[in-house]
């Protein structure tokens, strides 16, 4: 186990090997600082995705590549922050890493204070979507109001003119029955000329109302068949962005709905974050320089000072061969056999150039 979180922080193991029991203790709690983070960025990771993807197996799959990210990132960190003899030093080393830290705490806080205040969050959500059903039903009702209206105002008009026709029959009722009372009209009682006149004005109301029944009857189931229809129309549309409503849980509402909760318990949740994720750095910015430090800057003195010799004597060699081959060629240069070869080289040279020549001048003249 000490060797696994050993190698967690980054520490050269053979090294440590060298050092004492509580240097390499000091390593081995690094490194389970390092594989804790990575394990809470593994959880962190999986949930969030979860909530996007809805499967187990998907979430889980990144969710490891996010934690084996995380991971790689604190151990890079943690094992490239050199001690040195001034603090002021390190502290510079430090900043860059303790930047990505924040941003690593950040990243990783967020999933969890979603999955810590999930019922809260299911409540604020709750109410969104409540919100959004009645606005929806609202914005559906809109569009369909006007013609709606324009259905029931028909209808009601042909029920009006039904009335209007059935109270003037009532009215012709009356007045023939009086006649034939003798209470008004003629004040004659019985049923004379008058009153079959009454009664024949009755008769014929009462068969236009009984017409005029028939044809707004069939006037207003249409309409009412109509008016179902759409309806219906607006019920389905009702249905089909329901869902749209229903699903309204994804990562970003749920973050939007996790900012519009109290804010300070949700900023120390990510200090904790920020604590566990910057620990290790902080861990080693406030350590004294122990035996490995000491140990791993001899070596790397030693490398560089090795390097440095190399480069050297490689420099040295490069020098002393650039002045024996100046001296080689000064003594050459003095050779009478060195200079007739040449003298003879370039006439043959400058001969064969301008035959080149004249053969060209001669096929450009035909």
């Amino acid at each position: 186990m000490q060797s696994f979180f050993i190698f967690c922080s980054g520490a050269d193991a053979d090294l440590l090997d060298q050092c004492s029991a509580g240097e390499r203790n000091k390593y081995a709690g690094i490194g389970a600082t390092v594989f804790f983070t990575a394990l809470m960025a593994f959880f962190a990771a999986s949930y969030a995705l979860f909530t996007v993807f809805d499967s187990y197996l998907i979430a889980s799959a990144f969710g490891l590549v996010w934690g084996l990210l995380i991971f790689n990132l604190d151990r890079y960190i943690v094992s490239t922050l050199k001690k040195s003899d001034r603090k002021i030093n390190e502290i510079w080393q430090a900043t860059p890493r303790i930047l990505l830290a924040i941003i690593i705490a950040v990243v990783i806080s967020k999933p969890l204070e979603l999955k810590i205040f999930e019922k809260e969050i299911d409540q604020v959500l709750l109410e969104q979507k409540n919100q959004l059903t009645l606005a929806n039903q609202e914005q559906v009702g809109l569009l369909y109001a006007g013609d709606e209206l324009a259905f029931a105002k028909a209808i009601q008009e042909l029920n009006n003119e039904i009335a209007t026709k059935e109270a003037q029959v009532e009215q012709l009722y009356s007045t023939y029955i009086a006649e034939a009372e003798g209470t008004a009209g003629t004040n004659r009682i019985g049923k004379g000329p008058v009153y079959q006149e009454k009664r024949d004005k009755h008769d014929a109301a009462l068969a236009e109302l009984t017409s005029l029944k028939a044809i707004n009857a069939a006037k207003i189931a249409d309409l009412e068949s109509q008016l179902a229809q759409l309806q219906t129309q607006e019920a389905e549309q009702l249905a089909a962005t329901q869902p749209v409503i229903d699903n309204f849980d994804g990562l970003m509402a749920r973050i939007a709905a996790l900012n519009s909760l109290p804010f300070l318990t949700s900023f120390f949740i990510f200090l904790l974050f920020l604590a566990v994720e910057t620990s290790p750095i902080i861990a080693k910015l406030l350590a004294p320089r122990g035996e490995y430090d000491y140990k791993l800057a001899e070596r790397e003195n030693l490398v560089k000072s090795w390097v440095l010799q190399q480069q050297s004597q490689q420099q040295i060699l490069m020098q002393t061969d650039r002045e024996l081959n100046n001296r080689v060629y000064s003594d050459i240069a003095d050779e009478d056999e060195l200079y007739q070869y040449k003298k003879k080289t370039a006439r043959q040279l400058m001969q064969k150039q301008a035959d080149a020549f004249y053969e060209k001048q001669k096929r450009i003249l035909g």
